[in-house]
């Protein structure tokens, strides 16, 4: 079992920058695979990030690509997501995600955390 929490986020305005930061629990981290997605209000949860499980591969979605970093530390057991550039369609709440596969697919991931809410403001 994984336990997952994710803090960093609040309200920023357009153009700022947040650190997401998600420690897990348990001994499996450095094994799995590591997600981000969102869910803004009204929308289904979307794709933005993952890292496999050394952190040599990393995969972003379109929207995010080139503002957004994820990384991982395994030896704190925690992954992280970098936000620069904010717009205000980044709107959202983010959950990280722990799973066996490498994948842009949420239903590969086998663990949630609570989400943390980002707002930002124009």
């Amino acid at each position: 079992q994984v336990q997952l929490v994710e803090s960093g986020g609040g309200l920023v305005q357009a153009g700022g920058s947040l650190r997401l930061s998600c420690p897990a629990s348990g001994r499996t981290f450095s094994t799995l695979a590591m997600g981000w997605f969102r869910q803004a209000p009204g929308k289904e949860r979307e794709f933005v990030a993952s890292i496999n499980w050394s952190g040599v591969n990393t995969y972003y979605a379109d929207s995010v690509k080139g503002r957004f970093t994820i990384s991982r530390d395994n030896a704190k057991n925690t992954v992280y997501l970098q936000m620069n550039s904010l717009k205000p369609e980044d709107t959202a709440v983010y959950y990280c995600a722990a799973g066996r596969r490498y994948s842009t697919n949420s239903e590969e991931y086998l663990y949630w955390g609570q989400g943390t809410q980002v707002t930002v403001s124009s």
